[in-house]
């Protein structure tokens, strides 16, 4: 074999998969098909690390978000990646949403988030005096973090363990061979084929159809869902996240702050039928009322298209979310495979857990 270890894909999940690899001893190459590491969803989001409330209890998403927000505040400290525990109000802007922070709350407690606290209205406006709202849940674990520095942390990590990223190198395709697989690679001049013993496929949007090329696997079927970002000019005057209470495919139009503390808003949804980061200026309409509900004083024209993401879904319009999947050899039967499905939202956040929950399934 040419190499041990193959990852394909090299954003967070697929950094954090190899790294976790070659610390446990392999030779692991990264094959990225963009000219940089981590250039779609992991860096097209909100770069919040999030504390594990909204996801059902003994979920994959609910174990790996809550372990691998603590894991990557630990990372973060070690390896000197910009962040800040600053902390989010999830905000209850109408009489009837009260009800709703308490059924967010218990869902958190399952969970094991158990350092929410409800506020009354008084009690926020105390922390976020231009916040408009009935209630509020305090989460002191949400933060913020520099997704590149944490991308390029990761890369330096595998890299002092004998890895490698390799970029602009596309897939094209896969197939089995005796003990282990080859691949085929674009790279721009005449590309290249590569064997390996294991195989691991974390391409977000790609993972479905780059699986598919392999009998047997089972991929999910993949959709997409767009959100876009508006930023504005000058500072928003909140020092902490606000989220107002869910909606049907994603977490509501939010506040989230960057690490120079400038403010962005997003993201909302919209489903589309493939990779298209277009920021139409026209959705700013229906961001201002959503917006006004919790920052009433959001002056008119004050909203620009800032950037769009994808999220990788594996669940459609209408359906419950999906949750994380990792199929390795228990559920497919090909040995040496692992392959890393739907993960979107908290996928950053639960990057270093997914590592080692991915690099144990390929002993399963």
């Amino acid at each position: 074999m040419d190499v041990e270890t193959v990852v394909i894909g090299a954003g967070a999940v697929g950094l954090a998969v190899a790294r976790e690899l070659a610390l446990r001893g392999h030779e692991v190459m990264v094959l990225e098909e963009h000219a940089i590491i981590g250039s779609q969803t992991s860096a097209r989001n909100s770069e919040v690390i999030h504390a594990g409330i909204y996801y059902p209890a003994g979920s994959l998403k609910a174990r790996a978000c809550l372990a691998g927000r603590e894991l990557l505040y630990r990372f973060c400290h070690e390896h000197g990646v910009p962040h800040s525990r600053l902390g989010k109000l999830i905000v209850a802007t109408s009489p009837d949403q009260v009800e709703t922070l308490a059924s967010i709350r218990g869902k958190a407690e399952a969970n094991g988030v158990d350092d929410l606290r409800l506020l009354t209205r008084a009690e926020a406006l105390a922390l976020e005096p231009h916040l408009a709202c009935e209630a509020a849940l305090l989460s002191p674990s949400t933060g913020i973090i520099d997704s590149h520095g944490f991308m390029q942390a990761l890369q330096g990590g595998l890299e002092a363990h004998g890895g490698q990223v390799v970029c602009s190198s596309r897939v094209t395709d896969l197939g089995r061979i005796d003990g282990g697989y080859r691949l085929t690679v674009a790279d721009g001049a005449e590309g290249f084929a590569l064997t390996c013993r294991n195989l691991f496929i974390a391409a977000g949007h790609g993972a479905p159809r780059l699986a598919a090329l392999l009998a047997g696997t089972q991929p999910p079927q993949a959709y997409f869902a767009r959100g876009c970002y508006f930023s504005i000019s000058g500072r928003a005057p909140f020092s902490r996240l606000i989220y107002p209470v869910p909606e049907p495919g994603g977490l509501g139009v939010h506040l989230t702050l960057d690490m120079g503390g400038q403010a962005r808003f997003g993201p909302d949804v919209e489903w589309i039928d493939g990779l298209d980061y277009t920021v139409d200026p026209r959705r700013a309409d229906g961001f201002y009322a959503e917006i006004r509900k919790y920052w009433p004083d959001l002056a008119d024209g004050s909203l620009q298209p800032d950037y769009s993401g994808v999220r990788p879904k594996i669940s459609g319009p209408g359906e419950p979310a999906a949750d994380f999947r990792i199929d390795g050899p228990a559920v497919h039967g090909q040995p040496g495979l692992v392959a890393l499905y739907g993960i979107e939202s908290p996928g950053l956040t639960s990057a270093l857990a997914l590592a080692g929950i991915a690099a144990d399934r390929l002993g399963e």
